[in-house]
């Protein structure tokens, strides 16, 4: 898992990168928690994601947003950061240039830049939302949701009340086209602190259906 280094709009972004072996793998950004609460890229939650990832063959990068670890500038209320993911979209998206799908994945402050960076880069094909902080920040500028999803929250997240996030999905689930998996863990607090297992869980479940749906069809025209 080589330690990278490369340009954003404030200077040097320090990152952690892990290649796919093909070619082609699809590419995955990961986004950290709020950097004025203690995230970084090595979070818990962020490595599960990175990880699950990582495993099934994506270039996979994780990052410091500005101003955290090594990473340059300093926090600039999500302006900056939504900078910053977009940068680090550019470099992954640099040297993978035969990418067949593209991915964001985000934890908390992680999930509101990445579904923010949803909205402005018609390639990224789908997302995983870990307890996005629907009761604190503004998610409006999701009309409508351009891509399908995964949404998982914990239900007894004591910083973002479960209902919150539910109202978010129920909303966004009218969109036409477009289907929201919205997944639930009982006990689990905002941190996921004793359900790490669980959530990485989830996440590899959700990656494996949508990767077996997509190879299916090849597949079965091949036997054909």
């Amino acid at each position: 898992m080589p330690e990278v280094l490369f340009a954003g709009p404030e200077g040097r972004l320090e990152g952690r990168y892990t290649p796919g072996k093909s070619p082609s793998a699809p590419i995955a950004l990961i986004l950290h928690p709020h950097p004025q609460h203690g995230g970084t890229m090595n979070n818990k939650v962020v490595y599960s994601l990175f990880t699950a990832f990582a495993e099934r063959d994506f270039s996979t990068l994780r990052f410091n947003f500005r101003g955290v670890g090594r990473s340059q500038g300093a926090y600039d209320r999500g302006e900056g950061e939504l900078s910053d993911a977009a940068s680090a979209l550019d470099w992954l998206q640099s040297i993978n240039p035969n990418a067949r799908s593209v991915w964001v994945g985000g934890f908390s402050f992680g999930a509101w830049i990445g579904m923010q960076l949803l909205m402005r880069r018609p390639e990224i094909e789908s997302f995983i939302s870990v307890a996005p902080p629907a009761n604190m920040l503004d998610f409006s500028f999701l009309a409508p949701c351009p891509s399908s999803g995964l949404i998982l929250h914990g239900g007894a997240d004591e910083i973002v009340p479960e209902p919150f996030v539910s109202k978010l999905v129920t909303k966004l689930s009218h969109q036409r086209g477009i289907h929201l998996d919205y997944r639930v863990i009982p006990g689990a607090g905002h941190f996921f602190t004793n359900q790490l297992d669980q959530l990485a869980s989830h996440v590899e479940d959700y990656l494996d259906q949508i990767l077996l749906h997509r190879v299916q069809p090849t597949t079965t025209s091949l036997v054909g």
